[in-house]
């Protein structure tokens, strides 16, 4: 499922886009921010079908190599421990997966030479030769080896990226999340998945979706309103000079901690603090922390502040 961190970091872009546009109502600006989430629900599946083609093109390299002329004793005794991975096959006849893929046409069909430069660079790789030459073969190496290629080599393939961002604007910054998906994702396979393992859902739950939706709405509706208490904590600084992200990234914040009362204060904090570290200036996370921590001070003594719910009456 899509994470809170991923949805407020959409919700940050498409705020973003709306404040600089003209004549982009309320209603396009959500269709958008549900448009780029599916998207990002496109790679997951997309991510998933990239380690079977490329599974797919270590077999066709076999095959190749059996109908030589003449064949060495390599070639026709090949070690297929990577081809006969076990989660790859479970990946292979997956209903969810599969159905994805074909009701949104998604295919590395037109990017031979991807799939080839990461087949060839996860073959000189010190996590393939040692799981090719390892003696025992077993579903637990098995899924150990695909969650080592996302996590230590796909994620990190340059290739893959400028791949990804002339595919899609909205995938320039998904990868990272995306692959933490997919290895939450097989590491919930077992030896006695079938093609009816589960895969992830879109959204956690409803609760996640209207999150989204609300707190897009609520952050255009009370932008003029939050811009101008924030201009009021920041007396000693001319606004127009403070980096316009910084803006959008504290009155992001700011509808959070008011708008959900369920959330505790620490967490929106922490998390577009966290977010602010990449899309703003090099010290903008310790300018909105100083700025932020103040606001919260005096919303919290005035009442506008208020948290409710199990494990927050701290908050309060």
């Amino acid at each position: 499922m899509i994470s809170r961190r991923l949805l407020r970091i959409k919700i940050l872009q498409i705020y973003y886009a709306y404040l600089k546009s003209s004549g982009q109502s309320i209603n396009q600006a959500e269709k958008e921010l549900f448009f780029s989430i599916q998207k990002s629900y496109d790679l997951y599946h997309y991510l998933l079908l990239l380690v079977i083609d490329i599974v797919q093109y270590a077999q066709s390299r076999i095959d190749l190599a059996e109908q030589k002329f003449v064949p060495s004793h390599e070639d026709l005794n090949p070690n297929t421990k990577f081809v006969d991975n076990q989660l790859i096959k479970q990946l292979k006849i997956n209903d969810s997966l599969n159905k994805y893929l074909n009701d949104n046409k998604l295919s590395w069909v037109n990017y031979p030479e991807l799939i080839k430069n990461l087949y060839l660079e996860i073959k000189e790789s010190d996590i393939y030769q040692n799981y090719m030459n390892a003696e025992q073969r077993s579903y637990k190496e098995d899924k150990k080896l695909i969650i080592d290629l996302f996590a230590k080599i796909i994620i990190v393939h340059e290739p893959l990226y400028q791949n990804l961002e002339e595919q899609s604007i909205y995938w320039n910054d998904d990868l990272d999340f995306v692959t933490g998906m997919i290895i939450k994702t097989l590491k919930s396979f077992k030896a006695s998945s079938d093609e009816s393992q589960q895969l992830m859902p879109l959204f956690k739950n409803e609760d996640d979706k209207d999150f989204a939706k609300h707190l897009l709405r609520k952050t255009i509706l009370k932008h003029s309103e939050y811009q101008q208490l924030i201009a009021d904590y920041i007396k000693n600084w001319d606004i127009e000079r403070v980096a316009f992200t910084d803006i959008v990234v504290m009155v992001l914040a700011i509808t959070e901690l008011i708008e959900f009362r369920e959330i505790p204060v620490k967490v929106t904090l922490d998390e577009y603090i966290e977010i602010a570290k990449f899309y703003s200036t090099q010290k903008s996370n310790v300018f909105i922390n100083g700025v932020l921590d103040k606001v919260v001070a005096d919303l919290k003594k005035d009442g506008t502040i208020k948290k409710t719910g199990r494990g927050l009456v701290g908050e309060i």
